[in-house]
C-alpha cells in the first residue's frame, strides 16, 4: 500500500469523516455516487486502501482489485440492470483528479462513445 496522505479526500470517505451517498460497500471497497454524475447512473468504487492509481494497485494486491471489480458489478446490477461501463483513470493527463485508484461504474443509460 502506498503512503495515505492525509488529505486525501476518498480516504477520508472510506474512514467515514467525510459524508458520501454510499450505494454499496465491503469490508474492502466502498461505492458511492459521484458528486458530478456523467449519466443516470455514476457511482464510484474505491478500496479502503489508499493506492494512487490503477496500475499501483494491480501490482500490489491484485484481489483487492478483484474486489473492486465485484462491487462495481453489484453496484451496476443494483442500479442500471447490469449494463454499464467501468473506467478507471489512471494519472492527469487521463483525466484522473483524485489520487486515490477509483472506478467510475456508469450507466442507465444508452451510453454514446464507444471505443474502436
Amino acid at each position: 500500500m502506498s503512503d495515505e496522505s492525509d488529505d486525501c479526500l476518498f480516504c477520508k470517505i472510506a474512514a467515514g469523516d467525510v459524508p458520501a451517498d454510499v450505494v454499496a460497500q465491503t469490508p474492502t471497497a466502498l461505492a458511492f455516487r459521484d458528486i458530478s454524475p456523467q449519466a443516470p447512473m455514476h457511482v464510484l468504487v474505491v478500496p479502503r486502501a489508499h493506492y494512487g492509481d490503477i496500475a499501483q494497485l494491480a501490482a500490489a494486491e491484485p484481489a483487492l482489485l478483484a474486489d473492486v471489480v465485484a462491487l462495481a458489478d453489484e453496484v451496476a446490477g443494483d442500479l442500471a440492470d447490469g449494463q454499464f461501463r467501468l473506467i478507471f483513470n489512471s494519472g492527469p493527463r487521463a483525466g484522473q483528479s483524485v489520487f486515490h485508484v477509483h472506478g467510475h461504474v456508469v450507466g442507465g443509460a444508452e451510453l454514446g462513445w464507444t471505443p474502436a
